[in-house]
């Protein structure tokens, strides 16, 4: 395949599983985590850009996407397991500690690799969504059901089948442009799949282009989206393993971004919580930066997102 980028891909055992990345550069170890629905190439942009100013950049298919294993077990995709998968990584690079950036559920991981390992992490660089505490009383999706009812793609994907069978009416392309190019409310009616609510752009912006749809695309059609939705299965079982973890602080430095069109910033009180005190009472060493664009902004805001990248890496050379 053409992957329009230049990139070194191999495949590395970590934590028991196969997992494959797109490698680039030399130099400190930046380590790209990707999110829900994408792959790797999702970093195109910044993998060049952070290769190109003297950074060794590996983008991994986290486990269950592209051409990563993918347990079958929904069990087997806690965040503990995630982020066994990304220490083994620092490992296998021969690497006591890496720069992280992360994109949705990437950046969930990178909280949570940040929060058990912070000696692994010179510095963390997340995107799109936020540090929240733990629950003490409510388990995750009991939260998520009660603020948003049965129509919140968290809930229509608990049930094994259920979201595969609403996305196989769709082609991959289609399915990755519903999802590429959510600008809107994502919370369905109840009586509606996800899948069929989210919108069909006729037309796609300068950003995206059908080449760029084809990659994710075909590597859809070859995994499937079980492995992306068993993240979603897991959620409780993670909640009730993070216990221990119960008001802990992530104390790694930390820049945060968020477009200021994403649907997770503008709802609900979001803003407030990004801007506000709490989550620089759980995250002390904090930035956060509000630049433009909707959810999915390392691709549709690319040179921005990496300009900020590469000025917090500075800031945070590896001796310190």
């Amino acid at each position: 395949m053409d992957y329009m980028i230049e990139v070194n891909h191999q495949r590395i055992k970590t934590n028991g599983i196969w997992l494959h990345v797109a490698e680039k550069g030399t130099g400190p170890l930046v380590l790209l985590l990707h999110g829900f629905p994408e792959l790797w190439y999702a970093w195109r942009h910044q993998i060049n850009h952070l290769a190109e100013n003297g950074y060794h950049v590996v983008a991994p298919d986290l486990r269950g996407y592209g051409d990563s294993d993918s347990p079958l077990n929904p069990n087997s995709y806690t965040i503990f397991h995630i982020v066994g998968d990304l220490v083994g990584l620092l490992d296998h690079f021969g690497q006591q500690k890496a720069y992280v950036v992360g994109h949705d559920w990437g950046a969930v991981a990178g909280w949570h690799l940040s929060l058990f390992r912070p000696d692994r992490v010179i510095g963390l660089v997340n995107l799109s969504v936020p540090y929240f505490p733990r629950s003490p009383t409510t388990k995750t999706t009991e939260a998520i059901r009660e603020l948003y009812g049965d129509g919140a793609h968290v809930i229509q994907f608990q049930e094994p089948g259920r979201a595969e069978r609403a996305f196989a009416r769709y082609d991959y392309t289609t399915v990755m442009k519903k999802f590429l190019l959510i600008t809107d409310n994502i919370i369905a009616p109840p009586d509606m799949e996800f899948i069929d609510f989210l919108d069909t752009k006729s037309a796609l912006p300068a950003w995206l282009t059908e080449e760029d749809i084809r990659v994710f695309a075909e590597k859809f059609e070859e995994s499937g989206f079980t492995g992306p939705f068993n993240y979603y299965r897991a959620m409780d079982l993670s909640w009730e393993l993070l216990a221990p973890w119960q008001g802990s602080k992530i104390t790694v430095p930390v820049k945060f971004m968020i477009g200021d069109k994403d649907f997770g910033f503008k709802s609900d009180g979001r803003s407030e919580y990004v801007l506000g005190d709490d989550f620089r009472s759980l995250v002390p060493n904090l930035e956060v930066v509000v630049i433009g664009g909707h959810h999915f902004i390392e691709q549709e805001n690319p040179q921005e997102v990496s300009s900020q990248i590469l000025s917090f890496l500075r800031e945070h050379p590896v001796d310190q």
